[in-house]
């Protein structure tokens, strides 16, 4: 039986992303990265400058040495043709050679050394100019020398290759020395820009570090904390603390809020469920007649609807501060009230009392599916929290609908005007009364939803309650 053919090593591919480089780069701090930044940057800048310096002294040393031994060519050729002695001044050497490239006469300096090479001889015995140097700047020689060849025909019609030298001592200690300086002050410089680049980050970034400890500490649940942000400046940092602060502060408005709703619905949902359970307990503790169980039952219905009408203006609110924009639409201002207040009108004539309307003719444009729940819970508010007639007046001018609900009673309490928008406020002392104290919160979230305000007062008469929207 043969073998199964060997398995084919699967091979899984790197997930594409970022080079590792770049992120090892982006896991540095960020203080070590600016240093880092300053510091390549400054060795960019430092690198140039120092290459341009020296490449400028040695242009001009460069052109002095040429120049000077261009003068000293011209003396060694001169003194050639004229049979002189050779000679030159300090630093200078030179070489005559036949043109087989044997030295026929040198200066003592060169007396043993071949400046130019079989090539180099080859190439001044056909015409050309032969310029070079001997020797480099590093490592350290004392013999360095640029040289100068050419070949020169004698008077006596033969033709020699004349080598004119000088040395490169001078200007090569020059270039070391200048290359030494530069060093040190690029370095120096390095150091000193890498300082004040780290210095300049950590005082830049410092408050940032300062204020993200006191925002750890926020952790804890401590109350009224703030970062601490210098009231004397105005810079980008100073500016964003202010802004932390102000967030802070919302944010811990926001909590207290909530906190206060949860103890508020607890409460107000603890309170009929209550009562529920004490009517159940009654009813279940003996036999009942029938007409007890009915008045029991009725109770228990009657808790059961404010459970029910708390719940759903609890999710009303929530949807209404959910919905990011509302749903305006042309509507006639007459139809809009009537809808609204109609179905109050009944309640209104048990106890005897009127609803009387005061609309202008207009359209507005509104989302009536919030505008007419809100103006029936104004009146609907009026007609359980006051005595005698309630009149709604509607106005549309200048782009803004204005709806007043008074009615005729005591008014609101003085104390309760301050906070008469507030979920779960009423004006009552005792929270068995009916009404979830959630109708006038709902009106005022959705003036807001409309861009508008709602302003509750006392008038001679008693309250008034109105709602401003543009429209």
């Amino acid at each position: 039986m043969s073998a199964p053919p060997p398995a084919t090593p699967h091979v899984v591919a790197a997930p594409a992303g970022r080079p590792r480089g770049l992120r090892r780069w982006q896991r540095l701090p960020i203080v070590q990265r600016l240093v880092l930044a300053v510091a390549v940057t400054m060795s960019v800048v430092l690198g140039g400058a120092t290459g341009l310096v020296y490449w400028r002294v040695q242009h001009a040393l460069d052109e002095q040495l040429d120049a000077d031994l261009a003068t000293y060519n011209h003396d060694l050729l001169n003194d050639l043709h004229a049979g002189r002695k050779l000679g030159g001044p300090d630093g200078s050497a030179y070489q005559i050679l036949d043109s087989h490239g044997r030295i026929v006469e040198a200066s003592s300096l060169v007396r043993t050394k071949q400046l130019l090479s079989p090539a180099d001889i080859t190439s001044v015995t056909d015409g050309a100019t032969i310029r070079r140097d001997i020797g480099g700047l590093l490592p350290l020689d004392p013999h360095t020398l640029r040289i100068k060849a050419q070949q020169v025909q004698l008077p006596d019609h033969r033709r020699v290759i004349a080598v004119a030298a000088l040395r490169r001592g001078h200007r090569d200690e020059a270039l070391r020395e200048l290359l030494a300086q530069l060093a040190i002050a690029a370095g120096l410089t390095l150091i000193a820009a890498s300082y004040v680049g780290y210095r300049t980050a950590r005082a830049a970034l410092d408050p940032v570090e300062r204020y993200r400890r006191h925002a750890a500490s926020l952790a804890d649940g401590t109350s009224g904390l703030r970062l601490p942000v210098p009231e004397d400046r105005d810079d980008e940092l100073t500016r964003l603390g202010h802004t932390l602060n102000h967030m802070l502060a919302s944010l811990e408005a926001a909590a207290e809020r909530e906190r206060r709703f949860l103890a508020d619905a607890s409460h107000e949902l603890r309170t009929p469920l209550s009562l529920l359970r004490a009517e159940l307990d009654v009813a279940l503790h003996r036999p009942r007649s029938a007409t007890e169980l009915t008045g029991t039952l009725r109770s228990v219905d009657t808790e059961v609807q404010r459970l029910i009408d708390l719940t759903n203006a609890l999710l009303d609110l929530e949807q209404l501060g959910a919905t990011d924009d509302v749903t305006r639409a042309p509507v006639d201002l007459d139809e809009l009230i009537a809808s609204a207040v109609n179905p109050h009108r009944p309640a209104a004539a048990r106890d005897r009392r009127t609803i009387t309307v005061n609309a202008a003719p207009a359209t507005v444009a509104v989302d009536a599916s919030w505008i007419r729940p809100a103006i029936g819970n104004l009146v609907d508010n009026a007609l359980r929290h006051s005595r005698g007639d309630v009149h709604i007046t509607a106005t549309a001018h200048d782009g803004h609908l204005r709806v007043t609900v008074t009615d005729e009673g005591p008014g609101f309490p003085a104390d309760f005007l301050p906070k008469a928008f507030e979920r779960f406020t009423r004006a009552e002392a005792s929270r068995t009364s009916p009404g979830s104290g959630l109708g006038l919160a709902f009106v005022a979230a959705v003036a807001s939803s409309h861009a508008g305000t709602a302003h509750a007062e006392n008038t001679p008469n008693g309250a008034a309650v109105t709602l401003d929207i543009p429209c």
